[in-house]
């Protein structure tokens, strides 16, 4: 999963807590109940007409106590500024949103979330037009930089989808394997879905930054009494994505015999676990990893699949694959 796709998927599903956590007063002014998602709003630029998705886009009702506002909707445009991402977003943004306010014809708050590079901290920029030092053109758009956050303060915090991000925020050197097992034990044993903890908890474990000492010591920590919880929902994840195997086997098995079905699906789902998680912690799968894996009995499938969470690097999972790849 890339970071656009995984940064999208946790917005949708924890918008409320990003605006609480990140723009309170925004928030506060917005019915967050009643939220729609508009897909796939398409910008093309002119001349030639290339095509520009943009990343979120939300229709929202703005709250009956908020003053100085005559619409009842507004839109919530958020981009998302990922550290493979290139293109010059701010010089964008104005385009954006006229786009979105002519064909909406809503006002639009715009909103941009920077994961590793861009501007730092939280707070209001401006993209300004000068001719002869006249400003003919001056956008405003709120952002958060992920940067330059104190990890240790969100982690410790009432907000779920804070307590995930601080894996991508400041975090002093020695602190890093405490502050993931912590953001990892806290999510453990939140009031959240599976489906929630999952995405938080995914989110914590692909981008926590661990060097190989860090590392060592994160799986100490979590190998740990105080933190059973955390091995506990992992084996619950791992568990969740062999049954989603299982259902596929059998609906294969009422045509190919039941016990079958249920025994190849029980496999595919724990190559297909497998070779998610290793894509979400160290990128694309290589395909000698990828065939290395589906000759492995079911006992040795367990076993790397306990290991990538706390792996380094793909050759500490054990396969020729992954030696070959580094």
């Amino acid at each position: 999963m890339d970071h656009d796709q995984r940064f999208k998927t946790l917005i949708r599903q924890f918008f409320a807590e990003f605006l609480r956590l990140f723009f309170g007063e925004w928030a506060a002014r917005l019915d967050l109940t009643g939220v729609e998602w508009l897909d796939k709003e398409l910008y093309h630029d002119p001349p030639d007409g290339s095509r520009h998705v943009l990343d979120l886009v939300a229709k929202v009702p703005i709250a009956a106590a908020a003053e100085h506002v005559t619409a009842s909707l507004l839109l919530v445009h958020v981009e998302i500024e990922a550290p493979d991402r290139t293109t010059e977003l701010t010089s964008r943004l104005p385009y954006y949103y006229h786009f979105l306010r002519d064909k909406h014809q809503l006002p639009v708050l715009p909103i941009v979330l920077y994961l590793k590079v861009g501007l730092e901290g939280i707070g209001v920029d401006r993209y300004v037009e000068e001719l002869w030092g006249l400003e003919v053109n001056c956008f405003q758009y709120l952002y958060v930089g992920l940067p330059h956050l104190n990890g240790v303060e969100y982690v410790q915090g009432d907000n779920w989808l804070g307590v995930a991000l601080s894996a991508l925020m400041q975090i002093p050197p020695e602190r890093v394997a405490w502050l993931g097992a912590e953001a990892l034990r806290r999510l453990a044993e939140a009031p959240l879905s599976e489906q929630e903890r999952f995405l938080l908890g995914e989110c914590v474990q692909a981008y926590l930054p661990l060097d190989e000492q860090q590392q060592r010591q994160f799986e100490s920590l979590l190998q740990s009494e105080s933190y059973a919880g955390v091995r506990a929902m992992n084996q619950t994840i791992y568990e969740k994505g062999i049954e989603k195997g299982i259902e596929k086997g059998i609906e294969k098995g009422i045509e190919k015999g039941i016990e079958k079905g249920i025994e190849k699906g029980r496999r595919q789902g724990r190559l297909e676990l497998i070779c998610s998680l290793i894509e979400d912690r160290f990128g694309a799968v290589p395909e000698a990893i990828r065939q290395e894996l589906e000759r492995l009995p079911a006992d040795q499938l367990h076993r790397v699949a306990s290991k990538i969470v706390t792996a380094a690097s793909l050759a500490d999972l054990g396969l020729p694959g992954s030696r070959d790849e580094q």
